[in-house]
């Protein structure tokens, strides 16, 4: 767990970043565990906000933005190098090679502002609603099972990189975190988990395609673009099975 939140997030565990990084394929049943804190979290900052008598859109954008601090936008890093790279790139390698640079292009911007007006409008109408606990726990869980998922199935498609420097989790492991978030997402949704991890499998599934098309593989930032798509798929769906 330790390392878990160690890796994913930029909470002050008693965790050695190296150690982290290092143990982060054996750790990877954990993750949902680390997306289960940081939701929470993000979900706290959100009712502080609602008791200090702000409406339900000023809360969504405190939960947004705690998650990303939480995070230390790594995920979003992640999507916008993805939209950049695999979009902007004519060739496997060139494509690697703009997902490397730390500059931001039009695909990036685009692939941000999409995601968190997404997100936003979907965190405001389940506030809104007098639901905010549960769906923003369930969503940052099932958003970290793609991850394990996508680096257990695929290659890694450059050498260096965090995801490289991770490893490749084991099936059984990605298979362990997967369950783990199941059990987690119906204590906290119920029956709503199957269609939330449908809607997380496909996300999942077209981020991995696309990846194995475009590079050959995954790497930190595709791993990234797939927590974002997940989550915003999961709360998409939770919104829309909304009474």
């Amino acid at each position: 767990m330790p390392a878990a939140l160690g890796l994913l997030s930029r909470l002050p565990v008693r965790v050695d970043i190296a150690r982290a990084q290092a143990r982060g394929a054996a750790a990877a049943w954990a993750w949902p565990l680390a997306g289960l804190v940081v939701g929470a979290l993000a979900a706290l900052a959100g009712r502080v906000t609602l008791v200090l008598g702000l409406p339900a859109a000023i809360a969504a954008t405190v939960v947004l933005a705690a998650s990303v601090i939480l995070t230390g936008a790594m995920h979003e890093d992640g999507l916008a190098d993805t939209a950049d790279g695999l979009w902007g790139g004519w060739t496997p390698e060139r494509r690697l090679e703009i997902m490397k640079d730390s500059r931001i292009g039009t695909y990036g911007v685009l692939a941000l502002v999409l995601s968190a007006l997404l997100r936003w409008q979907a965190l405001n109408a389940l506030i809104a609603a007098g639901a905010l606990w549960a769906p923003v726990m369930a969503a940052a869980l099932l958003a970290r099972v793609p991850m394990a998922a996508l680096m257990a199935a695929l290659p890694n498609a450059r050498a260096g990189g965090l995801s490289a420097q991770v490893g490749r989790p084991r099936a059984a492991t990605a298979a362990a975190g997967a369950l783990l978030a199941l059990a987690l997402s119906l204590g906290l949704i119920g029956l709503q988990t199957v269609p939330a991890l449908l809607a997380m499998a496909v996300a999942a599934v077209l981020v991995g395609g696309v990846a194995r098309a475009r590079i050959g593989g995954q790497t930190g930032d595709i791993l990234g673009a797939a927590e974002q798509l997940a989550e915003t798929a999961v709360l998409l769906t939770l919104v829309a099975l909304l009474p």
